[in-house]
């Protein structure tokens, strides 16, 4: 697929979508809805904010980069390569976004990802023309899985006893952002503190036998979510018990995230097997993950979720026992779900769910 005929399916859809919400333009603003309308590109500076420097407007009648004259040129050059657009820009002391995406639109039955100018805010909705991968997008979240791999491979050999949570996190953001990608996401819990939190944002504390590592890593506007456990010296009897139930979990999301399967039906499996491995109540104290792709979760499921998987749609599930974790980001495809953020390099378990076993990460034991 061309990438010309990756934004005719996406303006397929767009158009699709204004005819159902009866409207008559769409303005996408936010950086997974600017990325995946342009195939890809970023339309970020600061890394703070939900919104970009520069906005995707879609009508019946064009596409349009809505910006001001510092962005423009660096916009339409780096970041939507995909031809199809034209650049609508104003000076930047000028402040007429408003007033450029009347004039393009100016039937005033605007919807947008954020509300402003007096748009329908129709961000909620937005979720169900991102689900199913196309595959040039496939084929950029491979990638995607794999650079975040090897930053959190290479974190993992270099974390060392003695560092402070703080410096394990620069090390794992710092291989992603060497790699091209960006840590929207970066936690490390050592030792008791993997045990107290589920969202260990790093301290002070200092790695003593036991850390865990979590990122998400961006781009193409698309997010990779990812853990893995480092564990200095034999593994206790416990941690081993815990470690190997997880996993058992985790096996069973994935398992069973296939086209049309119900993600309530999907998350209920996880529920019974937390309760098979001897840990009923587990799931109750962190969310279990969902839908992912140009958001870091597009929902959070549960056992009431009647979302149906799409094919070619992207999960992180994350499944979570006090002191262990199992994480990575699948596409659910015909043919099965494919893991697109393996880690050959450090250990693996081989779970038997139904069907053929599915690896998942084992703890890397130094």
């Amino acid at each position: 697929m061309s990438p010309d005929t990756e934004l005719a399916e996406k303006e397929r859809r767009v158009i699709e979508f204004l005819d159902r919400e009866n409207l008559d333009a769409l303005l996408l603003s936010k950086h997974g809805n600017f990325a995946w309308i342009t195939c890809g590109g970023s339309n970020h500076v600061a890394v703070n904010a939900d919104t970009g420097v520069a906005h995707a407007l879609i009508t019946r009648a064009g596409k349009w980069i809505v910006c001001d004259n510092i962005e423009a040129r660096r916009i339409m050059e780096e970041e939507v390569a995909t031809p199809g657009f034209s650049c609508e820009s104003f000076h930047w002391y000028e402040d007429k976004l408003a007033e450029t995406v009347a004039r393009l639109a100016p039937s005033a039955r605007l919807g947008s990802d954020t509300g402003r100018f007096g748009a329908q805010n129709v961000d909620a909705r937005l979720g169900s023309l991102r689900a199913s991968l196309l595959p040039p997008e496939i084929e950029r979240y491979r990638k995607l899985g794999a650079i975040t791999a090897q930053a959190m491979t290479e974190a993992c050999h270099r974390v060392k006893p003695g560092m402070i949570e703080h410096q394990v996190a620069a090390i794992l953001g710092g291989e992603l952002l060497a790699r091209g990608a960006f840590p929207v996401v970066v936690l490390v819990a050592a030792d008791e503190r993997a045990f107290n939190y589920r969202h260990p944002i790093a301290t002070d504390k200092r790695v003593e036998r036991h850390v865990m590592l979590v990122v998400c890593g961006r781009r193409w506007g698309l997010i990779v979510s990812m853990t893995r456990l480092v564990h200095f010296g034999a593994l206790s009897a416990e941690l081993r018990r815990k470690h190997d139930a997880v996993t058992q979990v985790d096996a069973s999301f994935v398992a069973n995230s296939l086209p049309g399967a119900r993600v309530g039906d999907i998350f209920r499996a996880g529920v019974e097997a937390y309760a098979a491995a001897g840990f009923p109540d587990e799931w109750r104290l962190h969310h279990q993950g969902g839908a992912t792709g140009y958001v870091g979760r597009e929902f959070r499921a549960t056992i009431a979720s009647d979302h149906l998987v799409a094919d070619n749609q992207p999960f992180a599930w994350n499944p979570s026992i006090a002191g262990t974790k199992s994480e990575d980001t699948i596409i659910a495809t015909l043919h099965g779900p494919e893991v697109i953020s393996p880690t050959p390099q450090l250990p693996a378990l081989e779970v038997k769910v139904r069907g053929p076993a599915v690896a998942r990460a084992d703890i890397f034991v130094v």
